[in-house]
């Protein structure tokens, strides 16, 4: 079924590893990107986001910003911040952000799993962001940022975990944002070979975060197929890094909404559309986060808001009966107008990891509501992804983040 193999690791010093981790490239701008690798010469935004290397008048898409990336990548192998390991080895990354731990399996998964559709999806992805990626990939020989997987968990490899985590790790620090991060190396033919008949026997896995990065190492896979017509299948392009983590470690956090005006309402009207479709009860000033499915949270004139799904409008559809999809389609789209919300440039989105107080900014600022939604859930994204539909824009948000750098795949 699934095929998760062991692979040789490009990963940092033991004495750098804890400058070298880098948030994901995607969560900063040009202009923040610039600051922490000034900070930080260490980063491995530096190769990540390479640009940063060059003044602004130089394109982000530059041919020299993209083999600036191989340059420095080769750079910081020659001189010893990388090293590369001798044998195929899985990894154990922990992750841990106030006091709750998930473990992942770092591997390889194949390409022909993502063909297949044995690795599923739950959104997608945009044409100009995997072309960015596929020249990053393809000009390093390198997929340096690990694609975020989960499957449902499995005693077998549970059990490794378990075993493996009760040693000394590899390397083990707190990043800035206060989480901690501690890595295993399982080099034992035994525990290699457990782990990899474990993932043979489950039948799926999923992107949990992650889909233009997959897409991309993909992409660039297929086309050294293509420039490689001998190709065996066991040529490291066909395979592209991954952390696989087991579902009931994860926690999906909310994924809120601004929207910038009242589409020509006034407060009265627009409180009385949303009753035609929701329960609406005044809760004050004090900032309210729904406690269940099919209920939400709005901010509307410095007053909070609990709004109830009426149950006829409640599906058993996988996406229809998302709480993302309630609230679009029976408030969001008829109500204020939003068409679509991937190119409607009066929503915007707010990681819940950014808190109620931050909706409260954005309507004194630049909005004039906010919605507070109850999270996603590991198994509505199953339930999605196994009936082959996509969710909506901005339906789920992991934290913890992986850290890009500590584990880098060559492509040769």
């Amino acid at each position: 079924m699934a095929i998760v193999k062991p692979f040789q690791c490009v990963r940092p010093d033991e004495r750098y590893a804890h400058q070298v981790a880098a948030l994901p490239y995607d969560v900063y701008s040009r202009k923040e990107a610039c600051q922490v690798t000034a900070a930080n010469p260490r980063s491995f935004l530096n190769i990540d986001r390479p640009e940063t290397q060059f003044s602004d008048d130089v394109d982000t898409y530059d041919d020299r910003v993209y083999e600036k990336a191989g340059e420095m990548l080769k750079n910081w192998i020659e001189d010893g911040t990388f090293k590369k390991d001798c044998l195929e080895a899985y990894y154990i990354y922990e992750l841990t952000m106030d006091g709750r731990r998930q473990t992942g399996i770092v591997a390889c998964s194949s390409i022909d799993d993502y063909v297949n559709g044995v690795i599923k999806k739950h959104e997608n992805t945009r044409e100009e962001k995997e072309v960015d990626r596929i020249r990053h990939v393809d000009t390093t020989d390198a997929q340096t940022g690990p694609i975020f997987l989960a499957y449902r968990s499995n005693d077998a490899v549970n059990g490794i975990v378990n075993l493996v985590t009760g040693t000394e790790p590899m390397y083990d620090f707190m990043a800035e944002d206060g989480i901690s991060h501690r890595v295993w190396q399982i080099h034992d033919k035994d525990r290699i070979s457990v782990i990899e008949e474990a993932f043979r026997t489950i039948p799926s896995t999923y992107i949990a975060d992650g889909h233009h990065r997959a897409a991309s190492a993909v992409k660039v896979g297929l086309k050294r197929r293509m420039e490689n017509p001998e190709y065996t299948g066991e040529e490291p392009f066909n395979y592209f890094l991954s952390v696989l983590f087991p579902h009931d470690q994860l926690m999906i956090m909310p994924y809120n909404r601004v929207v910038k005006d009242l589409n020509g309402l006034s407060e009265d009207e627009f409180l009385q559309k949303a009753g035609q479709s929701f329960e609406v009860a005044c809760m004050g000033t004090e900032a309210f986060a729904p406690l269940n499915k099919g209920s939400f949270g709005m901010y509307l004139n410095q007053k909070w808001y609990s709004l109830k799904a009426l149950n006829s409008l409640k599906s058993s559809d996988p996406v229809k009966g998302l709480d993302v999809s309630l609230l679009q389609d029976n408030l969001l789209g008829p109500v204020l107008g939003i068409g679509d919300p991937r190119t409607d440039k009066r929503i915007d989105f707010i990681g819940g990891i950014r808190g109620l107080k931050e909706l409260e900014k954005r309507c004194s600022q630049d909005m004039a509501v906010a919605f507070s939604m109850y999270p996603t859930s590991i198994q509505e994204l199953f339930a999605v992804a196994d009936a082959g539909l996509l969710m909506p824009p901005k339906s789920t948000w992991f934290e913890p983040k992986l850290r890009s750098g500590l584990f880098i795949h060559l492509l040769k």
